[in-house]
């Protein structure tokens, strides 16, 4: 597995994940500033949606709070 992994990029990780969570377009609030639900661009959504969501457990909220 960590053959497959060695000189992946963010973006090739998150290209590449097998189904994106249809519940993820339920996250909100803001990243660096930008609102999350109004990045137009696929990608920079997805990476600023996980972005969020780190953010949220690192500021020490459950799991179901985060997933609310």
């Amino acid at each position: 597995m960590a053959d497959r992994i060695t000189g992946l990029t963010y973006g090739d990780f998150l290209s590449l994940a097998p189904v994106w969570n249809s519940r993820s377009e339920l996250i909100t609030g803001s990243i660096c500033g930008i609102k999350v639900e109004e990045i137009a661009d696929p990608m920079t959504k997805r990476m600023r949606q996980l972005d969020k969501l780190i953010d949220e457990l690192a500021k020490g909220k459950p799991m179901d709070v985060v997933l609310r």
